[in-house]
């Protein structure tokens, strides 16, 4: 494999810059998120933003066609990862998520995003057929869904588990599914939904309930909606100011660094700021789906269509979450909650959509 010149010339300067805008909010309204806390999280993140670069620039370095072959391997060295974790993982809050590498831990859970979009676009390009997918056309990418989905499901963690199975259905999708096959799934899957309440964990229950009536429980279950929705609410249509927010800064607002971030910054930025973010993510996404269509080959166009629903979901479920529109499922808001594996699994994708950018002109590498 050699690197073709011409690649230089195909920056997307566009996506860069989406990318360190947003990126560059989100460190601004950590830094106010985290006001007042000794450990300083801003810094810390700016160090996953750096390696988080470096990771990106290693994603679109590499054509994603050679990446792509590789696929599978990096899908099953994810999946081992996350059998890991229940032998070494850390159980932080009940749940065994993370593992502890030396000085600074890992949550594999994000790390298979990425290669379930790389894996599944692999087998859809592999497996290309005429017409629209069935049953027996979709069995095996299932599985490759299926696995690290029971596995983050024990966790527990249901709503990286939900994110696996999202990402799936965005993506059979767009390649198409046949109607009555659509129609005997979305009938199966509410018949399981019965079923699988008798699976979830008590607090996950808890927070279902919640969900339908948030002053069920106040001080308990719901007090997190509650207060991200007085925070956000208060902010107005202009905001109370950078660094301002009573709900935030008093700290009122629990998971005001992860989870709830966005609400501090609609807090402090007010109506006319939080629209300014969506607007950004709106265009992020609008860009990504742009170099989809554009993209050279199939492969490339599966990718970055997968890429660009992983933000897609992740920015509609934590703003819809926090608005209390959608239960409290632990999805991180992109570029903007602090975490280190959130920050560099979101700058891996953004360096595969970059990938297929650079390369929707070059015929040979």
């Amino acid at each position: 494999m050699k690197i073709d010149r011409r690649l230089i010339f195909n920056f997307d300067w566009t996506l860069a810059l989406f990318v360190a805008l947003i990126v560059g909010m989100g460190l601004l309204n950590l830094y106010s998120a985290g006001h007042g806390i000794s450990s300083e999280p801003h810094v810390r993140q700016l160090r996953w933003v750096l390696l988080g670069m470096g990771v990106m620039v290693l994603a679109f370095a590499f054509d994603y066609r050679w990446i792509a072959r590789y696929a599978y391997v990096l899908h099953a060295l994810a999946v081992v990862l996350l059998v890991a974790v229940f032998a070494f993982g850390a159980v932080t809050k009940g749940s065994q998520r993370w593992i502890n590498l030396g000085g600074f831990t890992m949550q594999p859970s994000e790390l298979v995003k990425i290669t379930l979009i790389l894996a599944l676009a692999k087998y859809f390009n592999d497996h290309r057929i005429e017409g629209s997918y069935g049953i027996r056309e979709l069995f095996p990418p299932f599985l490759i869904v299926l696995v690290p989905f029971v596995l983050v499901l024990r966790q527990p963690d249901l709503g990286t588990a939900l994110m696996l199975m999202i990402l799936f259905g965005s993506m059979v999708l767009f390649i198409g599914i046949r109607w009555r096959t659509l129609l005997g799934l979305a009938a199966l899957g509410i018949l399981i939904i019965p079923v699988g309440w008798n699976f979830l964990a008590e607090y996950q229950k808890e927070r279902v309930l919640t969900f339908i009536d948030p002053q069920r429980d106040p001080l308990g279950s719901g007090y997190h909606i509650i207060q991200s929705i007085i925070a956000v609410g208060s902010g107005g249509i202009l905001g109370k100011g950078f660094m301002k927010g009573t709900q935030s800064q008093l700290k009122f607002l629990p998971e005001q660094q992860t989870d709830f971030v966005f609400s501090v910054f609609a807090e402090e930025w007010g109506f006319l700021g939080a629209l300014l973010v969506l607007v950004l993510f709106l265009a992020l996404i609008l860009w990504g789906l742009k170099i989809a269509q554009h993209s050279r080959d199939y492969l490339g166009t599966l990718i970055a269509f997968g890429v660009t629903m992983l933000i897609f979901w992740g920015v509609f479920i934590n703003v819809a979450m926090v608005l209390g529109m959608l239960p409290v499922v632990g999805i991180p808001l992109p570029f903007f909650s602090y975490g280190g594996s959130s920050m560099v699994k979101t700058m891996a994708a953004m360096g595969l959509l970059m990938n297929v950018s650079m390369r929707r002109y070059v015929l040979q590498s």
